[in-house]
């Protein structure tokens, strides 16, 4: 049986953004650098590390993601291949 994380696909971490944390983004923009989001803040990155251990089922490694550069680098350390 496949657990949440397994299952949860870089599309499905685009709709989590836009859907759950309220952040508008284009699935080209997931690989942006954070400096190149106008709207992102340290806002949504809380609400996306409770959005992301909901969705994923187990914690994510806050202080990795503190580190992260872009929004696919979070989903890398929140999603182990």
């Amino acid at each position: 049986m496949s657990s949440p994380a397994s299952t949860f696909t870089l599309d499905a971490f685009t709709r989590l953004v836009r859907d759950e944390i309220g952040m508008p983004l284009e699935p080209e923009q997931v690989t942006a650098d954070f400096d190149e989001l106008p709207e992102w803040d340290s806002l949504y990155l809380l609400k996306l590390v409770t959005a992301l251990e909901v969705a994923t089922g187990h914690g994510v490694p806050v202080g990795k993601i503190l580190e992260a550069r872009s929004l696919k680098e979070i989903y890398d350390l929140a999603v182990p291949a």
